[in-house]
Parts: structure tokens; C-alpha cells; sequence
């Protein structure tokens, strides 16, 4: 629910693959825009919760907390815009977008990735040249490479063991494979590694949006009709299995369709519930202190965990 956009496009996705759906291309680099900024605003929510966590409300904590919320705050007044709706969005639907960008979102989207972009630079500085902080996350909560293939573990904890592996890269959709951006990758594995590539995150998915708002293609948003209720949409039979490159890692989902309007079964793949089967391995033999900031690194959503 902090990163409903990701899980939207999972879903619909994996029914696309069933139906053999063609998405228009307008609408696959619309998915592309809304899914980096929904990772922008994960990062934010992420980085200011884990400062709070460790630093303390009077400890310094507050002040990065309250910076990372302002940011993701403008990025949640763009997908009200949007779709109307700041959590759950309803922005994706079988064969394209719900929504298309109104008069003058694309200059309000530039202007709010531009103030977050200068805004990185304060808090990597705000926090990087804090003994504490260094302290707190430099050694801390270490996954070695071979763990982190192991246990299965993704996104930027996997990469942050150095594992480069993406799935916008390693398998590309809604167009990924037309755009310009590094997949950042540290070899330390420790909590501050997890960090450096979530900043570095920060900086590419910017990146991807300003490259979408110059290239958005004219055209459809949808090869389907706009639905008004879920009994209008219905797959052939079939399965497939859709995934997705999340805030927090791989998201997927894997669908039977029967004919009906309803899928038959549906299973998720959620990151962060496979991302917590590496803290057994790796949190014995620290502080109870550090648990904090090892379970921050981590970035989990407990409602994706507990479901």
C-alpha cells in the first residue's frame, strides 16, 4: 500500500500475458513515469522512517524524516492529480492506463523531480558526514553475495551485495528497454550499501521520468475500452506469471484465468516477505540497537509481509 503502483501493473501485466493484450506504446511509457515516481516516494517514506528509527525524534532523526515526507508529498499531489487518489490508485487497467496525463502535468512532474533531485545531495550530505549514522550502518547487518542468491533475496538488497540484477534489465517491459539509466550496484552488503544504492535509485528514477515526459508518445492509452465494472473484463483460460521491479524488490503475480470474469487463482510474490528470509542469517551476534537499523535497511511493508 505504499507502493500500490507497482503491484497495479503486476496484476494487469500478468492478465495482458494471458490475453495476449497489446498495451499502446503511449500507455506503456505512462506505466514507466508512475512507476518511478511511486519508487521515488517509496525511497522517501523509506529513508525518513529508518532516520526517525535510529536517530530518535530529539536525536537528529526527526529532521530527515520530516525533509523525506515534505518530498513524497509532492509526488503524492501528482498522482492525485492523476488518478484522484493519493494510497490505492486504480491508474492501470487491462490493456493500457485508466488516466492520461491532464493540461499541465507534465511541467508540474518536471518541476517536483527537479526539487527532489537537488534535494538528494542535502541528505546524503546530512547524513554522511554524521559519525552516528556512519556508525549505525558502515559493517552493520552484512549479506554476502553468496547469501543473497541463496535466500532469494531482491532488489536493492540483492544489488546491494553485488548481484547486478534487475528485472526492468534482465527482463524488460513497458518499454524499459528504451531508456537510458544504471542499475547501481555496492559490494559491501552491509546496511550502508543498501543505502548508497537506494540514493543512487533516487537519481535514476528521475532520470527514467524526464526521459519519458520528452519521448511520451502521441496516441491511445488503452487497446480496451474503459471498464466500469470488473464483470466486463474477461481472459481466456490460461496462466502466466508477471513480475515487476519494485521499491523493495521483485513483485509478482501469477494468474489462472478460466474464462471468467473473476481469475481462477492468483498468488503474489510480495519483496518484502522474501526479503525477510535473510535476518535470521544475518542479525545474530549484534546489538539489539542495530536490529533497528538492519530491519530499516531492509525496507519492509509488514501489510505485504502479513497477508
Amino acid at each position: 500500500y505504499v507502493a500500490a503502483m507497482t503491484s497495479e501493473l503486476a496484476y494487469v501485466r500478468a492478465a495482458e500475458m494471458v490475453g495476449k493484450i497489446d498495451v499502446p506504446r503511449r500507455a506503456q511509457y505512462l506505466r514507466v513515469i508512475a512507476a518511478e515516481l511511486q519508487r521515488v516516494a517509496s525511497h522517501c517514506l523509506w529513508l525518513g522512517t529508518w532516520c526517525l528509527d535510529m536517530g530518535g525524534a530529539l536525536g537528529g532523526g526527526a529532521t530527515v524524516f520530516l525533509y523525506c515526507i515534505r518530498e513524497r508529498e509532492d509526488v503524492l499531489d501528482l498522482f492525485e492529480s492523476l488518478t484522484g487518489a493519493r494510497l490505492l490508485y486504480g491508474f492501470h487497467q487491462v490493456g493500457g492506463t485508466r488516466y492520461d496525463i491532464p493540461a499541465g502535468w507534465a511541467q508540474k512532474c518536471r518541476a517536483t523531480v527537479d526539487k527532489i533531485d537537488g534535494r538528494i545531495s542535502e541528505f546524503e550530505s546530512m547524513l554522511e558526514s554524521n559519525a552516528f549514522f556512519m556508525a549505525r550502518t558502515q559493517g552493520v547487518g552484512t549479506v554476502s553475495r553468496e547469501l543473497a542468491q541463496e535466500v532469494g533475496i531482491s532488489g536493492p538488497l540483492i544489488r546491494g551485495s553485488g548481484v547486478n540484477y534487475d528485472i526492468r534489465r534482465a527482463e524488460p517491459y513497458s518499454s524499459y528497454e528504451d531508456f537510458d539509466f544504471k542499475v547501481p550496484v555496492e559490494t559491501a552488503g552491509d546496511c550502508f550499501a543498501r543505502y548508497r544504492v537506494r540514493m543512487i535509485e533516487f537519481r535514476e528514477s528521475i532520470k527514467i521520468v524526464r526521459q519519458a515526459l520528452d519521448g511520451l508518445p502521441e496516441g491511445p492509452i488503452s487497446s480496451r475500452p474503459g471498464v466500469k465494472s470488473v464483470g466486463q473484463v474477461r481472459i481466456p483460460k490460461g496462466e502466466a506469471y508477471a513480475r515487476v521491479e519494485g521499491a523493495r524488490g521483485e513483485v509478482g503475480c501469477y494468474l489462472i484465468a478460466d474464462g471468467s470474469a473473476k481469475p481462477y487463482r492468483m498468488k503474489w510474490r510480495g519483496a518484502s516477505f522474501s526479503n525477510l528470509a535473510v535476518l535470521p542469517h544475518i542479525i545474530p551476534g549484534h546489538k539489539v540497537a542495530d536490529v533497528v537499523a538492519i530491519m530499516g535497511s531492509v525496507d519492509p511493508v509488514f501489510g505485504e509481509v502479513d497477508r
